[in-house]
């Protein structure tokens, strides 16, 4: 059982954090019913991410058809680039640079542009040996998921500063 002065000490913690305003993050809240993804390729990891944090809004949900949409978010670019910074005098690769860029726009039914062509580049440098090649590998998985969710997050933030539809 905790001693009175720990109890008292949890106590004041709580009240503090109660006190302060903190509260757990949430999805943004969008000033739209339903959006439509277009231009983004079949299977891509970056607009599947993108429909489950939309669809985690309690205001908005992603529908398939574009004609029946309030607004549709079009990929014009959804690219992951690799490329070599360093090499060793025999060729080998030390470092490598990772990208991702998404370039989007949104625009309203009626076709209004709402968001104009917006580029978002995120970029992570790593080092690179042969001899741990499996291991660089997941680590560059890991990498372009986590560039890929802060462009989903930065997408977010722009698509809940949207005012009228």
């Amino acid at each position: 059982m905790p001693s009175r002065s720990r109890r008292l000490l949890l106590a004041g913690i709580a009240a503090t954090l109660a006190g302060c305003g903190f509260e757990l993050r949430r999805a943004p809240q969008l000033r739209f019913r339903t959006i439509a993804l277009a231009g983004f390729a079949a299977h891509s990891p970056l607009a599947e991410e993108l429909r489950m944090n939309i669809n985690a809004s309690q205001t908005t949900m992603v529908i398939d058809a574009l004609p029946q949409a309030q607004v549709v978010l079009e990929a014009l670019t959804d690219a992951r680039e690799r490329s070599v910074v360093a090499s060793t005098a025999a060729g080998q690769v030390r470092e490598l640079q990772l990208r991702t860029r998404l370039n989007f726009r949104l625009r309203a039914a009626n076709g209004r542009e709402l968001i104009p062509a917006t580029e978002i580049v995120q970029s992570r440098d790593m080092s690179y040996s042969e001899s741990l090649a499996m291991a660089k590998e997941q680590e560059e998985a890991l990498l372009y998921r986590t560039m890929q969710s802060d462009i989903v997050a930065q997408v977010m933030r722009r698509l809940a500063a949207v005012q009228a539809v």
